[in-house]
């Protein structure tokens, strides 16, 4: 990490106004995820962001910062920006984001489970950042898609260059361990299999919603550390 800062820091021409990374992140705000749960997604992601390793991350460098955008889903026709497009380059930046999430209120919206739409969305949003260096979709989900087109199906849709992560929350009202255990097991083999695409792409996992800030922070952690020495070296070539 520290040498790919100083890297990074000795090229300030060629990073000057770079997008190093775009991450969409899309919540999933269907009728299994209650009053309850959608605060500690919102505010978990917001925790995440927050936390002292993952700002070390993000502000490095400063010349060629993340461009976050965050959006609700659950049914079909149901995808809501509540985060437009922002560059988080300083903790200003950061603050107005966090700001937003802690005080965003749940509305009304399908209940269903539309992770293929969900996805269609997120590349849409994904277009508008063509000269970031990475694009990532961020999909969280605590279901299977119940409606709208499969997910698989969706891929032949993904621009090129994005790859699709994704964070698997378990169910919280599971009778014991090993159930919510398989039932993770479960959900995440589904996401494995249908949803995420592109080199590199992993599954996290939370327990449950109460576990999702932790969860959070490893995958933007993984994510954001994972642009290469190649990827500054192109943005000389361009």
């Amino acid at each position: 990490m520290i040498r790919l800062a100083a890297l990074l820091s000795a090229l300030p021409g060629a990073l000057q106004a770079a997008c190093r990374q775009a991450l969409a992140l899309g919540l999933d705000v269907s009728r299994s995820v209650d009053a309850q749960e959608y605060r500690l997604q919102l505010d978990g992601l917001a925790a995440a962001l927050n936390s002292p390793q993952v700002q070390q991350v993000l502000f490095t460098p400063p010349d060629a910062p993340v461009h976050v955008l965050v959006y609700e889903w659950s049914g079909p026709r149901d995808q809501t920006v509540i985060v437009p497009w922002t560059a988080l380059a300083d903790a200003g930046a950061l603050a107005d984001v966090s700001a937003i999430l802690h005080s965003q209120s749940r509305a009304d919206a399908a209940p269903s489970t539309a992770i293929g739409s969900a996805m269609a969305a997120g590349f849409s949003y994904l277009a508008e950042q063509p000269s970031c260096w990475r694009r990532t979709l961020d999909l969280s989900g605590d279901g299977q898609a119940n409606t709208g087109p499969r997910p698989q199906d969706i891929w032949r849709q993904m621009p090129a260059g994005v790859v699709v992560n994704a964070l698997v929350i378990g169910s919280g009202n599971m009778r014991g361990d090993d159930e919510r255990f398989a039932d993770i097991k479960q959900l995440s083999s589904y996401y494995r299999t249908r949803v995420i695409q592109g080199p590199g792409a992993f599954v996290e996992v939370a327990l449950g919603f109460e576990d999702y800030a932790a969860a959070m922070e490893r995958k933007l952690l993984r994510e954001l550390a994972s642009i290469a020495i190649g990827d500054a070296t192109q943005a000389l070539d361009q």
